[in-house]
């Protein structure tokens, strides 16, 4: 991205003229630049060097295609026009102020065009659990679809296909009805998105069910290769109860899917779960779990009865209490014998370090589970939460697809789930994983418990159980806030029709929202810095600047006059900090003032100063 494509004009002018290759286009000058020229990219050239290469797996195979997927690859390649708004009381909390966790309310796919800026390949680790497109579920994510037939017809769609055209806007738009083209045009730029934010060997986990699972695995075949695609089936009556389970024709549904992806080329090697299945006793060894019976006690606390998940029951001193056996038991290390009638055993792994692929059915947990999760943490207001997913299972998925310094995303946060498992995780093997969470500020029927509560949206929740789960637990990690929101109208209109030759009247700066620091928080995301970057307040006169990275100097204030750009030279002239580069909001500084920085800049220059002056808008 150019300095030019980082302000919000000039992001929204870019825009207009955003095309359904530009995303590919940019990641073809960036991994093949010796095929591209003043004019593009020479298609001559590359041809020649095929040619030479003689390819012979070169086919013109099968591809993904619905309606509106030119403009979802449109989506891919616009640029943010969002301000991003720190939440200051919360971020200045002791608790928080350090903490390299980060929720933002907003829109998700704003959120990732912002992150792409400062977190590519950066992430280990992607959950996410997107609408379902059941039909009733809706998308709660309203993307503003409005472009009329002519922009579609442009974007790829027949024109005598009107009446496909029309419905497909339509479900679009409304939401709450069941269109595949729709759905697959909502979730495909943010999982392009996403792949972006992905290290070489990063994975995501997408949960689904039916409705829209076949359409997923094509487009994750189409995004991140076939090779690198693998469907699990997540077993959501594993805890053997019935409810909350559809009924489909004469099929008892028990099931949903969890979606694999993998970034890079070749399957990521998961690491060693301990699954007490027959045949695998190869890979572990058991210890026995009850008291030798010489010793044991029948009035000891650790006298009781365990039944196994074949019913048969077993009443002895055991080594520990029934509470910390039940723990063991969720977790999957316990082993019933080859035939699942033996008393219990504690699993003991062979060898750590060996490595095995995730099993493609997960047992863990269910709907009922995952319910029963929130009311322990946030009681009746997690009735707002229809169907949210059980901590074991997102704990299993990040055990096994983690290091304890990973970097953990979720872009449909939704009851937060996924931060409340990274928590827990990390307290229980002493890790120090971080997240990422994002979730629309979507609002509450007036008429819920929630609402009654107090809370207006889904996102306060969301965060009141990330506090409440860390509190449980002791953890002290926090998290910081920021909210992404789009300008005013008036103000980028204000912004558009600014002219730099005319004398300031407005500190047009104040006009958006958070004012300086908004801007701040959203340059230094532009630029590539990440939400702890330390920034140091620095005072030139009646001007102020904000110093990052020991190199970068921001101005925004309308202060800044003759007298700060002299002491500034004079701070340079002595040596007293280094400068690289000055950024400078076009909207701040009078002509006269913008002029006589630059000018001393390039004084600066002649005497071997190498600096450089950007005006941002």
């Amino acid at each position: 991205m150019t300095n030019l494509e980082k302000g919000l004009k000039d992001n929204k002018k870019f825009n207009k003229h955003v095309e359904a290759d530009t995303s590919f286009l940019e990641e073809l000058r960036e991994k093949l630049p010796r095929f591209f020229n003043d004019s593009g990219f020479d298609i001559k050239k590359f041809e020649a060097e095929l040619r030479k290469a003689n390819p012979t797996e070169l086919t013109s195979g099968y591809r993904l295609d619905f309606i509106g997927k030119d403009y979802a690859k449109r989506q891919v390649g616009e640029r943010p026009t969002s301000v991003i708004i720190s939440d200051d009381y919360h971020n200045g909390k002791d608790i928080n102020q350090k903490s390299k966790n980060l929720f933002f309310t907003g829109d998700n796919l704003e959120v990732l065009r912002h992150l792409r800026q400062n977190y590519a390949n950066s992430v280990d680790f992607i959950y996410i659990d997107p609408p379902y497109n059941t039909g009733s579920d809706g998308f709660v994510y309203p993307d503003s679809f409005q472009v009329t037939d002519d922009m579609l017809v442009e974007f790829g769609v027949d024109p005598n296909d009107k009446k496909e055209v029309t419905e497909f806007k339509e479900r679009y738009d409304q939401q709450g009805k069941k269109s595949h083209s729709a759905w697959l045009t909502f979730m495909y730029p943010r999982l392009v998105l996403a792949r972006k934010l992905l290290k070489d060997d990063g994975v995501i986990f997408v949960s689904i069910d039916d409705n829209e699972q076949a359409n997923l695995k094509l487009m994750l075949d189409d995004l991140f290769g076939e090779e690198n695609s693998e469907t699990l089936i997540w077993n959501k009556n594993a805890e053997g109860k019935s409810g909350d389970l559809k009924q489909v024709k004469h099929v008892r549904n028990v099931h949903e899917y969890v979606q694999v992806a993998y970034k890079n080329g070749k399957k990521k090697q998961f690491k060693k779960i301990h699954e007490a299945v027959a045949g695998r006793e190869n890979e572990f060894q058991t210890a026995n779990l009850a008291i030798n019976e010489k010793n044991a006690r029948t009035d000891h606390e650790n006298y009781y009865s365990i039944t196994n998940p074949s019913g048969d029951v077993f009443t002895k001193q055991w080594k520990w209490s029934k509470e910390k056996i039940d723990e063991l038991i969720a977790e999957d290390l316990i082993f019933w014998g080859s035939d699942g009638h033996k008393q219990p055993r504690l699993i003991i792994p062979l060898d750590e370090r060996r490595t095995t692929y995730l099993l493609s059915i997960l047992n863990y947990g269910g709907t009922t589970v995952g319910r029963t999760d929130l009311e322990k943490t946030l009681g009746e207001d997690s009735a707002v939460f229809s169907y949210p997913k059980p901590i074991i299972l997102l704990k299993k998925l990040l055990a096994t697809a983690t290091e304890k310094d990973s970097l953990v995303m979720d872009f449909f946060a939704g009851s937060a789930t996924t931060a409340d498992a990274v928590i827990q995780l990390n307290k229980k093997d002493g890790g120090e994983r971080q997240y990422i969470m994002v979730q629309l500020p979507e609002g509450l029927a007036t008429d819920s418990a929630a609402a009654k509560a107090g809370f207006k949206t889904i996102d306060e929740i969301s965060r009141v159980r990330i506090e409440k789960a860390a509190e449980n637990i002791g953890d002290t990690s926090g998290y910081k806030h920021y909210t992404v929101e789009n300008v005013q109208a008036d103000t980028l209109d204000k912004l558009e029709k600014f002219d730099s030759d005319v004398v300031l009247t407005d500190d047009m700066v104040t006009d958006i929202p958070g004012g300086v620091d908004t801007l701040l928080t959203t340059w230094m995301t532009a630029d590539g810095y990440k939400f702890d970057e330390p920034v140091e307040k620095k005072r030139f006169s009646h001007g102020t600047g904000y110093y990052v990275a020991g190199s970068v100097l921001y101005i925004f204030e309308n202060t800044w006059d003759s007298e700060a750009t002299k002491q500034l030279l004079n701070e340079l002239g002595k040596h007293s900090f280094n400068l690289n580069t000055i950024i400078v909001s076009e909207y701040a500084l009078t002509f006269e003032a913008m002029m006589e920085l630059k000018t001393n800049i390039k004084i600066l220059k002649d005497k071997d100063f190498d600096i450089q002056v950007e005006v941002r808008n």
